[in-house]
């Protein structure tokens, strides 16, 4: 096996379990605190700059693994390996908050949406939050859920690594 992958493989699992790790200390101090459902934007903020960190981080380790070089395919490589390491590791952690640590974590959260769509709108008809909250139901299945984490973690693990791999990136020479 080459080197070069051989460093991508062990750069990829290594950042991937930081990166899960350091998210799901994140999501058990929101469960401490009771915001674990609350869908709150500077939570989705702070998770994104956790992110960012260790993903421009593993690219920088990785290009002083590799003699200071790091390709844009390199970085892209590495950044969707992690976010798919760390997303795993995030729905573990996700099925464990939500069939032992607080099983009430999706109804929460579908009664808080259901009640901010009712302040937002008051004059929204009934029908429509019945719809509104069947099409969450649905959302909100385990398997389902699990598909939107890892699409989300991929996507933005890509538009991540594509910008920050076009920063830290360094060519060898031909």
């Amino acid at each position: 096996m080459d080197k070069s992958v051989s460093s991508i493989k062990s750069t990829v699992i290594t950042y991937g379990i930081i990166l899960g790790s350091i998210s799901v200390v994140f999501q058990l101090m929101l469960f401490f605190l009771d915001m674990h459902y609350k869908n709150d934007s500077t939570a989705g903020i702070v998770s994104l700059i956790i992110m960012i960190s260790v993903l421009l981080y593993s690219f920088i380790s990785y290009k002083k693994i590799n003699l200071g070089y790091l390709s844009l395919s390199e970085a892209i490589k590495i950044g969707l390996g992690v976010s798919l390491i760390s997303a795993l590791i995030t729905i573990i952690y996700t099925q464990i908050l939500i069939n032992f640590l607080d099983p009430e974590t999706m109804q929460k959260s579908l009664d808080l949406s259901m009640n901010t769509m009712r302040s937002e709108n008051p004059e929204i008809p009934q029908e429509a939050l019945d719809t509104a909250r069947s099409i969450q139901e649905k959302m909100s299945s385990p398997l389902i859920f699990s598909a939107v984490q890892i699409i989300f973690s991929l996507f933005f693990g890509f538009i991540i690594s594509l910008i920050g791999g076009l920063v830290v990136k360094k060519s060898k020479p031909e």
